[in-house]
């Protein structure tokens, strides 16, 4: 099958708002052996692709300059030594950059199928929160069956997907979500609801688990909720933190820390290497 020399993407004029962005010509990326080279419907949109536009995220040296984190489309081509796709399949895959685009090229072990039921847009949507969740939840913090998952921002996309993992991997899950439409959703997705505007999320937890605590805090929010999440931690428990969208300093008791034997940890899916990526998303398709 023959392709176009050229494929329009999105370029960034200059670091600023949506307006400094424009249609641009490029040359489509040559796919390597263990690669697939994807013709992409639809792509995502990150607080990470946001953040690259306005000139606070820079992308890893060996990252495509062009936005976008995550896509989905149609295998157009396969490297020599890719077994698990040909062309035509539908996937939805991370990326190392490049969504922004008519074409992308990522590793074929990067890509998961389009799940049943789900339109391209929905799939573009799924990986790098799907992959932040997975990777936070279950392989760092251990979340297990039958243990409690508090998930702050319930109705963001790594907050949804942690709440609808938690629920359907056997997890007692509680959800902080702001005003009492967001609480109605996260209530729907299967969580118990925790409006951060009238209610001390710390509080709810302890009447709710009779002092315990909850095992694991997933959160996106950090700054002040980074002692608060301390106070609502069961002895053992675990926080993993992904973002901290009320400031990346915090306040922290450590002999708090050392009493309850907690776990604080913290990590990017970006900057990890390909052969991480690829063990996460051999175990999102296998599990999920």
């Amino acid at each position: 099958m023959t392709f176009p020399t050229k494929m329009r993407y999105v370029a960034v004029a200059q670091p600023g708002g949506p307006e400094e962005m424009h249609i641009a010509e490029g040359p489509i990326p040559a796919c390597g052996g263990n690669e697939v080279l994807i013709h992409i419907a639809a792509a995502g949109l990150n607080r990470a692709d946001l953040m690259q536009r306005a000139g606070k995220y820079p992308p890893p040296p060996d990252a495509s300059p062009i936005l976008g984190l995550e896509v989905a489309g149609e295998v157009a081509a396969a490297g020599d030594a890719v077994t698990q796709w040909k062309a035509g399949d539908k996937v939805c895959s991370l990326t190392h950059g490049g969504g922004y685009a008519e074409y992308v090229v990522v590793p074929a072990n990067h890509c998961l199928p389009v799940p049943k039921g789900f339109s391209m847009a929905e799939a573009a949507a799924l990986p790098e929160a799907a992959m932040t969740v997975w990777s936070n939840i279950f392989a760092t913090a251990h979340l297990e069956r039958g243990e409690t998952l508090l998930v702050h921002g319930g109705t963001s996309g790594v907050g949804s997907f942690a709440v609808q993992y938690g629920v359907a991997l056997g997890s007692r899950v509680f959800a902080t979500a702001g005003g009492e439409a967001k609480c109605a959703a996260v209530r729907k997705l299967g969580a118990e609801a925790i409006d951060h505007r009238s209610e001390d999320f710390v509080q709810v937890i302890h009447a709710a688990t009779q002092n315990r605590g909850v095992d694991v805090i997933l959160d996106i929010i950090g700054g002040d909720y980074t002692l608060r999440n301390l106070h609502a931690l069961a002895q053992d428990g675990r926080i993993a933190q992904v973002s901290w969208q009320n400031g990346n300093m915090a306040e922290i008791d450590l002999a708090l820390l050392a009493r309850k034997r907690a776990v604080l940890t913290g990590s990017h899916l970006r900057p990890r290497t390909t052969e991480d990526k690829a063990a996460i998303v051999a175990a999102l398709r296998e599990r999920i």
